[in-house]
């Protein structure tokens, strides 16, 4: 049979064993293999052929486009036995295993591989694959972030499709930037909301979390990482698959994604649609409120173009559009909150010599929403967000490459409820990195660069340095160092409501200090990585009443001061008998607020998070156990003082299994919330009925979830 992949692209580890009639009983690991360009034998290590660039391991128990029998991911041995192989194969673009079938790959995008690029200079990248998302019955990525990335804390405020409160490696909601297939799609008008309540979890092939400082490639609020969206990418054969689904909370889904392929042209066409009665989110309400189960609407659609005008010269064209209504719940009050969100992508990419690599990308993001209390007229607020961007990939000499890149972006945001005046904002930035190759080591590499960026009223310079040396299979260092940035938002900049501080257009961005340190290995089924970090936010954007605007009690300025974030993140994950396997993560974290020595309240010191998988070994089907721990943690709330709150487990149950003998027919089920854990995930103080009252806000309770796929075509 033939399989054709592209760089950065996946396929089980299964699939690719059927392709060679072989079977392998180890995960992929995390952390990445990567083989030079070049062929490399079905033998004693089996791999598979490269045509350009480099091929990556980057998630859990998945294969890009390698795996070996007898050396594991990420080790100078596994480079060196792919490197000499290469050196003896010869020049063909094709070669076939001893079996006779054949693997063919495709360089992919620069954009598209950056992340695992990333991943081989020090810095950790998580990857959440389709199957895995697909057999846990996740449906929504804030569920699918929350159970399965180690230092990654999750609080959605009212359960499927809702904002949530974000923190990696200690972050605040702001310093986290979410992007799709590259694209920022965070909210410009506020940082501190996260974009989590329109993101389905079948509009995405994978989920990528780079963690620390990305300011230097990504931009504006990736001070602590990065979560990138990847779309499904094209198949070369007409394929497809529709799926429907239902729950115990009258929740509804159907979802369908369609490729075509003429000649060199590639079409996709996908839909999802999630629909849900929700829950009430709060133990408390006033009388007034008689509708107290938070809903939820949400249609997601796109189409997606691809076209080849030389195996150097492609062009690639999405277009997605999000229909939500997403209901906004007070303990008093029910709020309409309609939203209509759009974002376009248009991308070259271009390889004009083995030297060289380029791509050239626009996007325009526009996000406009209706809110209001329910059955009177709704205020608009929204924002447009166009940008531009470019990066070049040189290889010059052997030792090292070079990156090269510019980004220009605009955004005006306008808001009707918290008065927000519709201005604009642009910035222009330049940006390079130099790094090592596997010319000079095969074991260490190394990379440093520069952003420079020039906003309307002020200009800042970020850079950061990083690295990664593999001293054996059972140890890999690493490191990276640098400083990231986050322009003010919106009603920082451009806030006229009374009510508010007023915004304030000579704002400097925030700047970030951090240095993350890794190590990581293997011994036969056995893994385990250990990280740290220690991060810095100076220059805090705040609220002041010194120079407040006459009829405003303060505006925002930039503040002495820093928050601080410092901890680490454990993992052990071992391959069990009986197609077993199992993962443990344990995070720590402090999270030291402006001009004081206390942990930001409202988030833990201690959480974690495990998963028990069984998938045994050619059956059509599998099931997983996954549960988090929130640890303890405290707010203070207005007249009852300080109250704790946290300290809870939370566990889901899955399970898949194909229905017919072709593996076309499969059916999916998830218990969430297992033990019907109903521990507050936040505290507030309200008056309830006339009285000052402590409220609980709610998370999901027990709830099934049941879903039908049917599949056609290529696979």
């Amino acid at each position: 049979m033939e399989l054709q992949l592209n760089i950065g692209e996946t396929a089980p580890i299964g699939t690719l064993c059927d392709a060679i009639g072989h079977h392998h009983p180890m995960s992929a690991d995390q952390q990445g293999y990567s083989i030079p360009d070049g062929n490399v034998e079905h033998g004693e290590n089996m791999a598979f052929r490269t045509i350009a660039g480099l091929v990556s391991l980057t998630a859990m128990s998945w294969a890009n486009v390698a795996l070996a029998d007898d050396i594991t991911a990420n080790t100078a041995d596994a480079v060196a036995a792919a490197e000499e192989a290469a050196d003896d194969a010869d020049d063909d673009q094709q070669r076939r295993t001893q079996d006779g079938d054949e693997i063919v790959v495709t360089a992919a995008s620069l954009e598209e591989t950056l992340p695992q690029e990333l991943s081989r200079y020090g810095y950790k990248v998580e990857v959440i694959e389709e199957e895995t998302i697909r057999n846990r019955g996740y449906i929504d990525i804030a569920q699918a972030l929350d159970m399965e990335v180690p230092g990654l804390t999750v609080l959605s405020q009212a359960g499927p499709f809702s904002y949530a409160n974000i923190s990696l490696q200690g972050s605040r909601n702001s310093d986290v930037l979410w992007t799709i297939d590259g694209v920022r799609i965070g909210n410009r008008l506020y940082n501190s909301t996260s974009p989590a309540d329109t993101l389905p979890a079948a509009m995405v092939q994978q989920v990528e979390v780079l963690k620390g400082g990305h300011g230097l490639f990504y931009g504006t609020q990736a001070l602590a990482g990065v979560i990138n969206l990847v779309t499904h990418r094209f198949d070369d054969e007409t394929s497809g698959d529709f799926t429907v689904g239902t729950s115990t909370n009258v929740g509804y889904r159907a979802e369908g994604r369609v490729n075509l392929a003429v000649g060199d042209h590639r079409f996709m066409v996908w839909g999802v649609k999630d629909q849900g009665e929700g829950f009430a989110i709060f133990d408390k309400y006033n009388d007034t409120v008689t509708d107290r189960e938070r809903s939820y609407d949400v249609l997601s659609a796109g189409i997606k173009y691809g076209y080849e005008f030389t195996p150097d010269l492609s062009v690639l064209l999405h277009y997605m559009r999000t229909w939500a209504d997403l209901d906004n719940q007070s303990v008093s009050a029910q709020n309409v909150n309609m939203r209509d969100q759009q974002i376009a992508i248009g991308r070259i990419d271009f390889t004009p010599s083995e030297a060289a690599k380029l791509y050239l990308k626009t996007y325009y993001h526009q996000w406009d929403t209706d809110y209001g209390p329910a059955g009177r007229a709704t205020a608009y607020w929204g924002f447009k967000d166009f940008g531009v961007n470019a990066l070049a990939q040189l290889k010059l000499h052997p030792g090292l490459e070079y990156h090269i890149g510019y980004e220009y972006q605009t955004y005006k945001g306008r808001d009707e409820v918290l008065l927000i005046d519709g201005q604009s904002e642009q910035v222009h930035a330049f940006f390079g990195q130099i790094r090592t190759s596997d010319d000079f080591s095969d074991r260490l590499r190394l990379a440093a660069g520069l952003r420079h960026n020039e906003q309307s009223d002020s200009s800042s310079t970020v850079w950061n340095a990083s690295g990664s040396f593999v001293l054996s299979p059972a140890l890999q260092l690493d490191a990276s160092v640098g400083t990231s940035f986050l322009l003010p938002d919106a009603e920082q900049l451009y806030g006229i409501d009374t009510c508010c501080t007023h915004g304030n257009p000579n704002l400097k961005p925030e700047e970030s200090f951090a240095i993350n340190l890794g190590a990581s290995g293997r011994i036969g089924g056995f893994r385990w990585s250990l990280a740290g970090w220690d991060r810095k936010i100076e220059n805090l954007i705040a609220s002041s009443t010194i120079g407040a605007p006459e009829g405003f009690n303060s505006i925002f300025v930039n503040v002495p001061g820093q928050v601080k974030a410092r901890g680490f993140e454990a993992l052990v994950a071992a391959q069990l008998p009986a197609g077993f396997d199992a993962m443990v993560t344990y995070t720590y974290s402090e999270e030291i607020a402006r001009n004081t020595n206390t942990q930001i309240q409202g988030r833990p010191k201690h959480s974690g998070k495990a998963a028990l998988n069984w998938s045994p070994e050619d059956a059509p089907y599998g099931a997983s156990l996954t549960a988090k721990y929130f640890g303890r943690t405290e707010n203070t709330l207005t007249g009852l003082g300080l109250r704790e709150w946290g300290d809870f487990i939370v566990a889901d149950l899955s399970a898949h299994s194909f229905l017919d003998d072709d593996q076309r027919w499969r059916a999916t089920v998830r218990l969430e919330n297992v033990f019907d854990q109903d521990a507050a995930r936040g505290l507030s103080s309200a008056l309830i009925n006339g009285e000052r009252s402590l409220v609980r806000r709610l998370g999901a309770p027990r709830t099934f979830y049941l879903t039908i796929s049917h599949s056609f075509g290529a696979r």
